[in-house]
């Protein structure tokens, strides 16, 4: 196994773990958990690039590990009253739509593009900005309310984003093209 991918898989691992802090409201801790995820993140796709180490096997393990991160997140702080029970449901529907397409794809042996797009990308960094925010805020006993608008675009980019996937998937079983 080649080092992005044990970089991935280090992300997966340190999901129970930025969970866990969370739970017992060890904000700081699971605040820098979550940053050491966001950083195994980076580096997993540089050194890929890099060193020429992209695997089949990255290329669904890594945005796998980033959708665990995030939905077990959303979840979480949705459990603990962090952020409204409705902004988890968007970003866990959003994610499920996307795992079922690409399973389906898979199971039925379509060659559907998989990569992600810029407004995919773009959907999971504010995601990921608004998950530490809350969690820096929380820890500092701040108003979460200072994020709202943040709040507001990240959900509007999530929901973009999962139409734009939908709509390439579509495309792409009516037309053969992805």
């Amino acid at each position: 196994m080649n080092l992005p991918n044990s970089l991935t898989i280090l992300r997966i691992f340190l999901i129970p773990v930025f969970i866990g802090f969370l739970i017992y409201e060890r904000y700081e801790y699971s605040l820098a958990v979550l940053l050491l995820a966001g950083l195994t993140d980076g580096l997993d796709g540089i050194i890929a690039r890099v060193a020429n180490q992209r695997t089949r096997l990255g290329a669904y393990l890594d945005p796998l590990a980033d959708k665990l991160l995030l939905t077990s997140g959303f979840v979480t702080l949705s459990v603990l009253h962090l952020v409204p029970s409705w902004i988890a449901i968007v970003v866990v529907s959003r994610d499920m739509m996307l795992m079922t397409g690409t399973l389906l794809a898979r199971l039925t042996e379509s060659q559907l593009d998989i990569s992600p797009t810029l407004l995919g990308k773009g959907t999971t960094l504010f995601q990921l900005s608004y998950l530490i925010l809350v969690v820096v805020l929380t820890s500092r006993q701040m108003d979460l309310r200072l994020i709202q608008p943040l709040l507001y675009l990240m959900v509007c980019l999530t929901v973009m984003s999962g139409f734009h996937y939908l709509y390439r998937g579509f495309t792409h079983l009516s037309t053969g093209e992805a």
